[in-house]
């Protein structure tokens, strides 16, 4: 496997990372089993690491990737830390937002969905990776991938309220108000990570411009699904070198 020139990446010379798009389909649970085996065997080659993807809940705990775990057993989790030149951190999205970190010593990735996001993955990603590289917020740099964009990706009030809002019929931060014909607003998932990262003193912060949705030429969408388009899971990967 090649990487892809379609594929998005951030600016990060000290480590090997990327977010694929709809060339190739990493999950498991969303095209055939023996395809993504072998599109998963050659993102190792790419990462010089092999690659560990996580059981995703839409949750916000983290773990420290350990060698003794394989696509069958690994935890329940939606972040992962590794410090480890052997091990990649691979997030599967679809519409939720990932969320790559690089710091002297360690590199890290979340899959913050509204639900993730709001319970605090992104802040749990930073002091574990902090933790685990003995590093400050400060030095940690934070890449934000493609997600539904905040012109598609339309909540209820239950959405604004999980982020400390009061659902009133405005618009509110990260979220503009559109109603259809009940109050409805529109997230901007990217915003509201950026917000969640300030707020742990990481200032380093890139990406965020794509939409899944929208451009369905390029991307895997799960809402998309619906409209009649392919079913697969995108990857962003990361790992030291």
């Amino acid at each position: 496997m090649r990487l892809d020139p379609d594929w998005l990446r951030p600016d990060w010379p000290q480590v090997t990372a990327f977010m694929t798009t709809r060339g190739i389909n990493l999950g498991r649970k969303a095209g055939d089993p023996a395809e993504v085996r072998a599109h998963r065997a050659g993102l190792a080659e790419l990462l010089g690491a092999r690659p560990i993807f996580l059981d995703q809940v839409h949750g916000a705990d983290v773990v420290r990737l350990r060698p003794d775990w394989h696509d069958d057993n690994a935890p329940q989790a939606d972040a992962a830390v590794s410090t480890d030149a052997g091990l990649a951190v691979a997030i599967l999205v679809a519409d939720c937002l990932p969320v790559l970190f690089s710091a002297p010593g360690g590199v890290a990735g979340a899959h913050a969905g509204w639900r993730g996001l709001a319970a605090g993955v992104l802040e749990n990603t930073v002091a574990a990776l902090c933790e685990a590289a003995g590093c400050e917020p400060r030095e940690v740099k934070a890449w934000l991938g493609a997600c539904i964009g905040p012109t598609a990706f339309e909540v209820g009030p239950e959405v604004v309220k999980a982020f400390g809002r009061e659902p009133l019929e405005r618009d509110q931060p990260g979220f503009l108000y559109r109603p259809n014909p009940q109050p409805r607003w529109r997230a901007n998932l990217a915003l509201l990570a950026r917000e969640r990262l300030s707020s742990v003193n990481v200032t380093q912060i890139s990406g965020g411009q794509w939409c899944t949705l929208t451009d369905d030429s390029r991307f895997f969408s799960f809402r998309g699904e619906a409209l009649g388009r392919p079913r697969g899971r995108m990857a962003a990967c990361i790992s030291l070198r």
